[in-house]
């Protein structure tokens, strides 16, 4: 394997595993790195200090042409080519003199605008999360002719020991080169790092050619009819795309270009805490040899106790997408008939679905909604009020406002109806209401998917003008005018005033871009 080992930039190469077998990943993992596996046949690993991403060491090189295009801010940090040629030399001394693993995948599974990426990294389990979560290449051939597009650097075992002096927030660093189709990680094992970096760049990629990259799942009809979910974690993207009577087309990750919908992954990664099997077997049953389990708690037989939390909440497992029995083996759907923006609102005032115009559409999805609950995080003690652009903040690299035009293009083009869904708080806020049944949200999103609310009639929701459907079969109906279910009515107008409030003070931060996206008609009015 020599031109492979020339091609990597590394001094005195080792071994390289490229591409190996899942069995033989697995093997070195739990020989070398400390895994376990599961009573199902997963393999269980800790991701170290780090149970989630560290967005303030995330980094961009500020160089042309792509400072112009990135929209340089809280999520999108500076740092100078000096510092990352320093970083990236300090990354390729640890990864120089060692064995490696090196991972050949495809982002995409469009071939009109997929992109192939290599991963270099010296840990077994790490290589073996990129093969579930990405696209493997099927035949030799297909591998012999792999040329990257994009490279990751992962080495994960050195930290930035000069971070001070970089200007930089700590010892762990995540650093994009645009032009040099480059990225580095140092100080962090966690893998989501990994998968998300390359999600980032998609944001970065796909709306420069006209296609839009999402945030959301993905699945799709017997009849060939497309869905899409967008939801920020814990508003039940992964659970109601993951339907037994759809296709999986993907739970996290997708672009739209002329051909229709795509998966970006090849596989899923789902919350795992409080896990039952009853409620989402599909991701219960998941979860066998193959899956990777991340800092979850298992008893001397390998059970494990998806309800202990004493690593972090942010327990996860990853999977390859022929797990899910009902998944689509291309990974494709054609243009969405539907969109559903999901939110868990823990204030309990906005309705469990309701029918959005298209500038609604534009409004909600640049606001990104969702509440957090008490208890959730240190100091949290009533409903806080999250706002999210185009529900991924986090992993944009332009301007908010670059999505949401392509995502009204599309609409437009392709006539797609598009809804709100509230699977948080009913009959008054967190502490006081309870949350939305599944048995109501499963029946307002069937009948989103099957056209039978399109035929409701509607009635319109105070301060936020949303059309609310008056009756919808296998829904209860006193719960689909939330106000209905509040016994103190003037509580719930103050409280709906309230978050109405909350979502045109976030909006203000659009009206000061160089933009001509004014949507605040379309949103809450006071």
């Amino acid at each position: 394997m020599p031109d492979i080992e020339n091609s990597l930039g590394l001094e005195n190469v080792g071994k390289v595993y490229r591409n190996l077998d899942v069995d033989t990943l697995i093997a070195h993992a739990v020989e070398n790195e400390g895994a376990k596996v599961s009573s199902t046949g997963a393999l269980m690993i800790d991701t170290g200090i780090f149970t989630g991403r560290s967005p303030k060491d995330k980094f961009f090189v500020n160089q042309d042409p792509s400072n112009k295009y990135i929209a340089w801010g809280d999520i999108n940090h500076a740092v100078s080519k000096d510092v990352y040629e320093d970083l990236l030399a300090n990354s390729k001394k640890q990864l120089s003199n060692k064995d490696l693993y090196v991972t050949d995948v495809y982002c995409g599974a469009s071939l009109d605008s997929r992109k192939s990426v290599r991963f270099i990294t010296e840990v077994a389990w790490q290589a073996h999360f990129i093969q579930n979560m990405f696209i493997v290449p099927q035949t030799q051939e297909e591998l012999d002719n792999f040329k990257p597009e994009f490279t990751i650097y992962n080495s994960c075992k050195t930290i930035d020991k000069s971070y001070v002096s970089h200007n930089l927030h700590s010892e762990v660093y995540v650093v994009f080169n645009v032009e040099e189709n480059c990225a580095i990680i140092g100080g962090t094992w966690y893998a989501g790092e990994m998968k998300k970096g390359v999600f980032s760049m998609m944001n970065y990629w796909l709306p420069l050619e006209g296609k839009l990259s999402m945030h959301c799942s993905a699945n799709i009809g017997k009849d060939g009819d497309t869905a899409l979910f967008f939801g920020l974690s814990g508003t039940g993207k992964t659970t109601l795309s993951t339907d037994p009577n759809r296709a999986l087309i993907g739970d996290d990750e997708h672009g739209w270009d002329d051909n229709g919908i795509f998966n970006f992954e090849g596989g899923c990664y789902a919350k795992v805490i409080n896990l039952d099997k009853d409620s989402e077997p599909e991701i219960f049953n998941a979860i066998k040899k193959g899956a990777i389990l991340e800092n979850v708690v298992c008893d001397e037989n390998g059970v494990v106790d998806y309800t202990d939390a004493s690593k972090t909440e942010n327990t996860r497992v990853s999977y390859p997408l022929d797990h899910i029995k009902n998944h689509t083996p291309d990974m494709r759907g054609g243009h969405p008939q539907n969109i559903i923006f999901l939110c868990a609102d823990a204030f309990g005032v906005l309705p469990p679905v309701a029918k959005l115009t298209r500038d609604q559409a534009m409004y909600y999805f640049l606001s990104g909604y969702t509440a957090k609950v008490a208890g959730t995080e240190r100091g949290i003690t009533e409903p806080v009020a999250t706002f999210s652009s185009c529900f991924g903040e986090a992993f944009l690299p332009l301007n908010p406002t670059v999505y949401a035009e392509l995502l009204g293009k599309k609409i437009d083009k392709h006539n797609v109806n598009v809804f709100l869904v509230n699977t948080g708080w009913t009959g008054g806020p967190y502490g006081i209401g309870s949350r939305m049944s599944i048995k109501n949200t499963r029946a307002c999103i069937d009948a989103i998917l099957d056209g039978s609310i399109n035929s409701s009639d509607f009635e319109t929701l105070p301060y936020f003008n949303l059309s609310i459907p008056k009756t919808l079969s296998g829904v209860d109906t006193e719960v689909l005018n939330p106000r209905n279910t509040w016994e103190d009515k003037e509580a719930y107008d103050e409280t709906a005033k309230k978050l109405a409030g909350m979502y045109i003070e976030n909006f203000k931060k659009y009206l000061t871009l160089e933009s001509e996206f004014d949507f605040t008609a379309a949103g809450p009015q006071l």
